[in-house]
Formats: structure tokens, sequence, C-alpha cells
């Protein structure tokens, strides 16, 4: 049996099933913003593999930051105790985020940073005598992972968990932000948070929520203003506030974190995917000296929360080299080009009568069309194109890396319009 053979009998995929109806193309290598297929084509990359690999692949500065840290250790326990790339990995992500931001937990992945975050709240209440504080309020449209606590404040109709909401805690819905950034603010978009907070305030022990880009919930982009009225909310009814940037952080909407563009820092922050610039699995979870200190206060005195792989060292390395990578390019230039390029490029897809809406922020561009993409046959119409997008539900949308070239761009850009043309012409 061959290796594609064998894939699709014993292998599952994300969000797929043994034999799936659709495609599988076998990557053989990557290079720069190319994906090197094993029958010799190659495709330029629309994904950024999920969002990570700001960088591209197979960077020298990062094969070398793991290769290096290879020759010392690839692996050490962190009970008991360190390292140093953890401690500079640490040292780099203070540096980079706001002030109040002043404590670390490394974790293995974007959806266990956020069940430590729901942790850190739900600890943090408790020492401060609010046990009966185990809840949370999310945002409709939003996404915080696949395990067991980011399920539960994701989404709860039109996200990907409905099939085990028995078996999820139960959490509190705000409706989704109306107001877009480029609109004026209304009052109104927060009136559902606020009566929420009103009602159920003694049971909440945090808002989680996406700043400004709602990602795998509908590629949503709302008001600044709504993370402003969301921090007065949390400050007035001692609730935490958790945000998720493990998508939107290290630049990708044009700012190094989305906060900043609201000028609003949470007591805990996620981050994740782009850490490693898409080398390793890794996230971390920032929160305030306030957090740290109260749950260290409080019953048992630790924060109950280690990973086995927690701050590997090889990850810790790589990610050091992202972030000084990130920082020393002109990565705010690049995302603001690639921002121009893709209104500019992606505005005749509004032509289209299949199409229901286009949006762009940062380096995201978003094509919602008015039904479900046939994902049976609209991967394959890329890959015949020579690039590698990945739509879902109603959503072609373009995420890729900072280094990509303007004529690369137009080769995604130009391809999704004639596959979302291709789909208007055939109804599908």
């Amino acid at each position: 049996m061959d290796g594609a053979s064998f894939d699709r009998q014993h292998i599952w995929h994300p969000y797929s099933r043994i034999n799936p109806s659709s495609s599988i193309f076998t990557v053989s290598s990557a290079h720069g913003v190319y994906l090197h297929l094993d029958d010799g084509r190659k495709l330029v990359d629309g994904m950024s593999s999920w969002w990570a690999a700001i960088h591209g692949y197979n960077h020298p500065k990062l094969n070398q930051a793991l290769e290096t840290q290879l020759a010392d250790m690839a692996h050490v326990m962190f009970g008991g105790l360190t390292h140093e790339p953890a401690i500079e990995l640490g040292r780099r992500l203070l540096d980079l985020t706001d002030d109040l931001l002043q404590t670390v937990f490394f974790a293995d992945s974007g959806s266990v940073a956020v069940e430590v975050a729901l942790k850190m709240a739900i600890q943090y209440q408790a020492a401060v005598e609010k046990p009966e504080r185990q809840r949370f309020i999310a945002l409709r449209n939003g996404y915080h992972g696949d395990t067991t606590g980011g399920m539960s404040v994701s989404d709860p109709e039109n996200g990907m968990h409905q099939l085990f909401a028995y078996s999820l805690p139960k959490q509190f819905f705000a409706d989704a932000p109306q107001c877009r950034p480029e609109t004026p603010w209304d009052a109104q978009d927060i009136h559902t948070l606020e009566n929420l907070l009103e009602r159920h305030n003694k049971k909440v022990a945090a808002i989680i929520l996406e700043p400004l880009v709602q990602g795998a919930g509908g590629m949503r982009f709302y008001h600044p203003e709504y993370l402003v009225q969301a921090r007065r909310l949390c400050d007035e009814y001692g609730v935490l506030l958790i945000f998720d940037e493990i998508a939107t952080g290290f630049g990708r909407t044009g700012s190094l974190f989305a906060y900043e563009q609201a000028n609003v820092v949470p007591d805990i922050l996620c981050l994740g995917k782009a850490l490693t610039g898409g080398y390793m699995t890794m996230a971390a979870t920032l929160a305030t000296d306030k957090v740290a200190q109260t749950i260290a206060h409080g019953e048992p005195g630790v924060f109950m929360h280690g990973p086995t792989f927690m701050a590997n060292p090889l990850a810790c390395a790589v990610s050091i080299a992202s972030l000084d990578l990130l920082i020393e390019s002109p990565w705010k230039q690049r995302v603001s080009a690639i921002e121009q390029q893709l209104k500019s490029e992606l505005a005749p897809c509004r032509e289209l009568s299949n199409v229901a809406d286009v949006r762009i922020k940062g380096a995201i561009g978003v094509v919602e069309l008015t039904h479900p993409v046939d994902m049976a046959r609209t991967p394959t119409e890329f890959v015949k194109r020579g690039v590698w997008v990945r739509p879902f539900n109603r959503l072609v949308y373009l995420m890729p890396p900072y280094i990509i070239e303007p004529e690369q761009l137009s080769q995604l850009t130009q391809a999704v319009f004639e596959v979302i043309a291709l789909d208007n012409k055939t109804g599908k």
C-alpha cells in the first residue's frame, strides 16, 4: 500500500474522517512561501500553515536556532528545573507586551493556553473568596480551541462543537459585536454583554474574547471600542478579562498585538500559533502580577496546571529566534502592503452574486460566500492554480506569510477570484 492510500485509510486529519471525500496532497518539502508536492508541483501558501508560519518555511535562522539548541538538549522537565531558553523567552514576551503583564505560563498549544487562562480565572476568584464564580462570558461567533474548556467558551450554536453541547460546562454568551472597525461605534453593541454581567456577575470568573478579529468562528472584524467597554465592565463587576490572541498576535492585524489598537490591557493574554514561526507547537498564557500574586496567596497556594512538555527547550529556542526575526524585520510595512494589495485585488469578488461580503484587516483577507464551500472540489481547484487555500464553511480567506512578494500574493488573489467565479457559474 502506498503512503497516500495508507494515509486515507488509517490517519485522521483535522475535522475530517477516514477515507475523506476531499483530496489530500502530500508535501515533500517547503521553502519560503512555497509548498512542494511529491508530484513536483509547488503551491504558494496562502494559509501560513493555519496562520503560524509568518516567516515562511525553512528559514535559515530558525533552522539554526533548533540545531544549536539540539546540541545541548531537546527537552528537560520544567518541574523543579529551568533553562536559559525558557528564561530568555519569558523576558522577550514580557518586553513585547504591556508592562502590566508580568508573568508567563508556557503551554503546549493554543487550546491549552486557553485552558490555562480559564483555570487561572477560577483560581483567582477562589483566592478572593468568591469560589462561586466558576463560569465565563464569551462571544457568539467566537472560537477558542478544541479542548473541553476551549469548546465550552466557543460559539455553542454556529461553531464546530454542537455535538458536545451536553457534556460541556455551561457558559454565558453575549451577542457578537456588529460594529465594524470602519463604522461609527454604536453603544448598543455592548448591551448584551452588559446585561449578562448585571444578571450573572456573581457566577462569572472572567470574560474571554478574541480582540478585534474573531477567527475560526467566522473571520469577523469588529470595533476596538468594544474592548474599551468590556474592560470597563470587568473592572466594575470584579471579573477578569481574558484576550485570546492566538490568531491575532505577532503582527497579523497590523499592530504587534490586537489589543494595542484599543489601548486596552487584559488581565490574562493567550498567545500561540506564530510564536514559534510555525516550527513547533508552543503557546504562552501571560497574566498580570495581581492575578499571579492573588493565586499564590489563595488555596492551595500554587497554580494547578503543569504539562509534561511545558517550556520545551527546542520550542523556546525557535520562539526566541522567531521573535527576533519578526522585530528586526520591516513587519509593519510588509503587513500594511499585504493589506493594501488584498483590498485592491479581492475587491472584484464583490461583483460576484455568490459573494456576501469581502473584508480585509492587516494580513487577513476574507471573502464570505452566500453558501458553504464545496470542500470535495474547491481545494483541488486551488491546487490546479498553483496555490494552497483551505476554506471553511462559507469563508474563503487568505493569511499569507509576511515575506510574500506582490506577484505571489497576486497569484493567490487571482486564484480566489477564479475559484469563486467558478463556484458562481456552477451554482455549487
